[in-house]
């Protein structure tokens, strides 16, 4: 998963969406309507979601000098 994190800022929740629309050059609000949407279908998604969420590193805190 290089190159993938959970920005600090636009989180919602936990940022996975934030960090997956990052990654795939997309708004956040795409990607959150997208999982919702997702949910509509049987599977995995909460668990995946948790998976990603312990995975994918947080991003780093910007200071501002």
């Amino acid at each position: 998963m290089s190159g993938m994190s959970r920005p600090r800022e636009g989180r919602m929740i936990a940022g996975v969406c934030a960090g997956l629309a990052r990654r795939f050059g997309t708004s956040a609000t795409t990607m959150r309507v997208l999982f919702l949407a997702s949910c509509l279908l049987p599977g995995p998604q909460f668990v995946l979601y948790l998976a990603l969420w312990a995975l994918m590193p947080s991003g780093e805190r910007r200071e501002a000098w």
